[in-house]
């Protein structure tokens, strides 16, 4: 029997509730396949061993994770905690310790679920976004100068190298050929950032054209968030950096019907490193504790977690099973206008995980 080794890391806020819900469901896959089995390790870094320690996750943290197979990471962020702290001391550490240079996000309507666009428009909705994920506008490099002073000053430079472009627009375009349309668009700002973007246009450019069956196109950020709204139909897989594809793909999830159910994989394509996957939806103080934390998103994160561990009929046995349930209405948390618990979620996709008919 195959075993896969995984690090499970709830962190904070909804994020243990998720991410234990996930696990349930990915135990279930496993079963239902008979195949291979999970083992899995919990780790509880995040903003509570920050209270305690000082620090977000232990000094050797990169070094304890780097054996297993994948790591499935709630979320990071707590309101007594500046976000830069949490973010970069945990989150950002493992996906630029590992360099998982590629954010993979999907997004398409669920079966069941009503969007905030019109019924026509958003069944069309079937797109990837591939988010440049170790440079760029998080790169990191900047500073402060003459702190507490009327001539303070901040500054983050982005950084964009050739190398960087290369592989992440690569990356989406040998992803965008395995879909039916093979079709990309690439998102840029280039008309006001006339350095680091205007290079990565370039870039692109010189890699799209080693893809002759691919339809590309090129699209202006701000354009992209209209069309996106307005033409979803006229997109399929799209590559962006760092901070637009991270502002794109939460305006997906929104057009999908709820960030619940928004998934992310955070991929090192050379395998040399453990790739990390997580739901897009954040801590959610608001709801914390409350039982009500829609899963969905840890499931469909769950699904691509196996996808890339080989289990490809697995991670489609999944979707099947959120997709039964999310078709039929009945068991549904609040944020899609249900009054299921997260328990009571996780149990009917186990269930339709173990119908004969998926």
């Amino acid at each position: 029997m195959r075993r896969h080794r995984i690090a499970a890391m709830g962190g904070d806020g909804i994020g243990p509730e998720v991410i234990a819900a996930g696990c349930r469901v990915l135990a279930a896959a496993a079963e239902a396949d008979g195949g291979f089995a999970f083992d899995v390790q919990e780790f509880d870094w995040g903003s509570e061993m920050y209270r305690r320690t000082g620090r977000m996750m232990p000094a050797d943290g990169l070094d304890r994770l780097k054996d297993f197979d994948a790591i499935f990471f709630g979320a990071v962020g707590a309101p007594d905690i500046p976000d830069h702290i949490t973010l970069w001391e945990l989150r950002l550490a493992i996906c630029q310790g590992f360099d998982q240079y590629a954010n993979v996000r999907p997004t398409r309507l669920l079966p069941g679920i009503v969007g905030p666009l019109r019924e026509d428009l958003g069944r069309r909705i079937d797109w990837v976004i591939v988010r440049e994920n170790s440079e760029g506008e998080y790169a990191g490099v900047g500073g402060r100068a003459h702190r507490g002073l009327p001539i303070e000053v901040g500054m983050d430079v982005a950084v964009f190298t050739r190398a960087g472009v290369e592989r992440i627009c690569r990356h989406a375009c040998e992803l965008a050929m395995t879909r039916p349309r093979k079709k990309l668009t690439v998102v840029t700002k280039s008309n006001a950032q006339r350095h680091g973007l205007v290079m990565w246009d370039e870039v692109c450019a010189e890699v799209t054209a080693q893809f002759p069956e691919l339809t590309v196109d090129k699209m202006l950020v701000d354009a992209m968030t209209a069309r996106m709204v307005m033409k979803p139909e006229t997109i399929d897989t799209v590559v962006a950096t760092n901070l637009h594809a991270d502002i794109l793909s939460d305006l997906a999830s929104a057009l999908a019907g709820s960030l619940g159910i928004g998934a992310t994989g955070n991929i090192d394509p050379t395998r040399k490193r453990p790739s990390m996957f997580e739901p897009i939806h954040g801590s959610a103080f608001d709801i914390t504790g409350k039982g009500i934390a829609n899963p969905l998103g840890s499931f469909w994160t769950g699904a691509m977690l196996l996808e890339h561990l080989g289990e490809g009929e697995a991670a489609r046995r999944v979707m099947r099973a959120v997709e039964a349930v999310t078709e039929r209405g009945e068991v549904l948390t609040p944020d899609l206008g249900g009054k299921a618990t997260t328990v009571e979620v996780t149990e009917a996709v186990i269930a339709a995980l173990r119908g004969a008919n998926l």
